[in-house]
């Protein structure tokens, strides 16, 4: 019995190093391309990967002071995410289309900066941690801003959704009919 011991220990051992450079090796390669990531803004996505609301179309997501970010890393987009500027909370897409709509053309009147609480709506990511590099990347660039104060998302009432936005430090602030609102506190 013991000499069974003896043989299994050194492969058990053997394995566990195996395993450690293995994992290593990919903590390494991920962190990599969370450094070499950029957020760029972009002019559409591909709406059928958009898991929250495929049914906005690029127009939608473009117009009336909406933008689109996504995370770009070795020339593809790793995440997406797609943004309202408006002077009030929507509880619905439909009060998003009209609040982002009315704060454009307040905008027109003003300064050119469109609203005042940028509101995401919608978020994605095609890769291991591009969800929560985009809300920190989003985040830094409303915080650069000058006429934003306010970070918040129209979000599906989803345990996923409740769970990605609390673990990214945003606060619950209502929960609506069929949405709910966190905020991201900007400091």
């Amino acid at each position: 019995m013991k000499k069974i011991a003896e043989k299994i220990k050194p492969r058990i051992k053997a394995r566990i190093r195996k395993n450690r450079q293995i994992l290593n090796q990919k903590v390494t390669n991920f962190f990599d391309w969370v450094k070499g990531a950029k957020l760029i803004e972009l002019n559409e996505c591909d709406t059928s990967e958009d898991p929250v609301r495929p049914e906005l179309d690029n127009a939608f997501r473009s117009s009336y002071g909406r933008k689109i970010f996504g995370v770009e890393y070795g020339g593809e987009i790793h995440a997406v995410m797609c943004f309202a500027y408006t002077n009030e909370i929507p509880k619905t897409v439909e009060e998003l289309n009209k609040f982002s709509h009315d704060a454009f053309l307040q905008s027109a009147m003003r300064d050119q900066n469109v609203g005042q609480i940028a509101i995401a709506y919608t978020v994605w990511s095609k890769k291991k941690g591009g969800g929560k590099l985009i809300v920190k990347e989003v985040f830094k660039k409303i915080k650069a801003s000058n006429h934003l104060n306010r970070l918040i998302t129209l979000s599906p009432l989803t345990e996923m959704a409740t769970k990605f936005h609390t673990k990214n430090g945003a606060k619950l602030l209502q929960i609506n009919e069929a949405t709910q609102n966190f905020e991201y506190e900007i400091v």
